[in-house]
């Protein structure tokens, strides 16, 4: 097994552009959670979401390629771009590849299209309708602009497609098949569409009168997720490779973990059978002890049924009475799906190097069913070696991340 380190970072989320903002605005509390302003949700049950504000996606790109790119690709644009510049350069384009991890594609773009083409007395779909829906060509786009030859991997598994497209990038980079490898997670589907579907399977979160403090990871008066978009990358290369070009080391990549529950299309194992294993498998390959891992960014969604699996199944892995730091980032971002699982461990990584780890927003009266030990409001102090972030998503796609502090 190769030495995989982490060498640049990129991030566009609700409470932030860029990891920086974002990260200060996770410390000092902040959420991005509001109201939709827009005249498509004024019929629609639930009227809020994690937003990207003040985004224009003509700052960070040139307008004819904005105009090319559904939203969801605008994002992972941005955040790749940080990454890459942060890693101060790639290497051998044939040696380097990327994989990008996105629930539901252009899923914007998809329905805008579908409204336009129904109420058009000439029925017409022009061109760009197809490249901008599919979702493999937002890493098409990214391997243009950053000349990037090796291989290219979509990946749509729900919620722990970020995660997965991590691991997707570690496995290949085990293979041979390269030396770098860009993982982006992205999402953008606020759409009324989506939110009806969600409204109606009782998914998400119905507080439009306080909708800052709707996102509620293991409170006793959670009800419900809350949907948001946004986007993470990460730079991924071989330790050899990284110090050989003298880059900078921001992790270690120890350990990544993916598996699925075969049990439902959209309801979690009541047992944790396959979220257990699928942190046990993470912490095989990363060659540590449970005990060694100090902080877990939880899935945590703020779901009735999501939040008590967890626990049970963070219990199973790390003991009874583990005093392994828990917090879910949620409540200030929502649930950005496949960008979550790059954008969390973007946080574990920030929160190894300074030392902190985030507090939970809206955790005021813990569950009794919910136990760990959570870092609820305020931040806590740390002196953390390894951390893992989970992600686990619809058809019981379960996705485990670790990384280890740089030497």
């Amino acid at each position: 097994m190769k030495k995989l380190v982490i060498t640049g970072m990129g991030a566009v989320t609700p409470i932030g552009i860029g990891v920086e903002e974002y990260w200060q605005n996770l410390l000092a509390g902040k959420t991005g959670i509001d109201l939709i302003e827009d005249s498509e949700f004024e019929e629609v049950p639930i009227r809020f979401a994690g937003q990207v504000k003040n985004f224009n996606p003509k700052d960070y790109m040139p307008g004819k390629l904005a105009g090319q790119l559904d939203r969801f690709m605008q994002l992972a644009y941005v955040a790749a771009g940080e990454a890459i510049s942060q890693c101060g350069g790639l290497g051998d384009p044939y040696r380097t590849g990327i994989t990008v991890g996105t629930a539901l594609n252009g899923f914007g773009t998809i329905t805008e299209t579908e409204k336009t083409y129904v109420e058009a007395k000439i029925k017409k779909v022009g061109p760009r309708f197809l490249p901008k829906a599919l979702g493999n060509v937002c890493a098409s786009q990214l391997a243009i602009a950053h000349d990037i030859h090796g291989p290219s991997m979509t990946l749509n598994t729900a919620c722990a497609s970020g995660g997965d497209a991590i691991t997707l990038a570690a496995t290949l980079i085990q293979a041979g098949m390269a030396d770098v490898m860009v993982a982006v997670g992205a999402e953008s589907a606020l759409k009324p569409l989506l939110f009806q579907s969600l409204a109606s399977a009782q998914a998400l979160s119905p507080n439009n009168e306080n909708p800052k403090q709707a996102c509620r990871p293991f409170d006793v008066d959670r009800d419900g997720f809350v949907s948001g978009e946004g986007a993470g990358a990460i730079v991924i290369e071989t330790e050899e490779h990284a110090r050989a070009r003298g880059a900078k080391v921001h992790a270690y990549l120890a350990g990544w973990g993916n598996n699925t529950d075969a049990y439902h299309p959209v309801t979690p194992r009541p047992d944790g059978e396959g979220e257990i294993l699928c942190m046990q498998q993470a912490i095989e390959i990363a060659g540590i002890k449970p005990e060694e891992i100090g902080y877990i960014n939880a899935h945590g969604t703020a779901t009735i049924k999501g939040d008590i699996c967890e626990t049970e199944a963070v219990k199973k892995v790390f003991g009874e009475d583990t005093d392994v730091l828990v917090n879910s980032t949620k409540a200030a971002t929502g649930h950005m799906m496949g960008a979550g699982g790059v954008t969390e461990v973007i946080t574990c990584i920030k929160a190894m190097n300074e030392g902190i780890v985030p507090g939970t927003l809206n955790l005021d009266n813990k569950d009794p069913e919910c136990d760990l030990n959570y870092v609820a409001e305020n931040t806590e102090a740390a002196d953390l070696k390894y951390a893992m972030s989970n992600a686990f998503g619809f058809g019981g796609q379960n996705s485990s991340i670790i990384v280890g502090k740089a030497e």
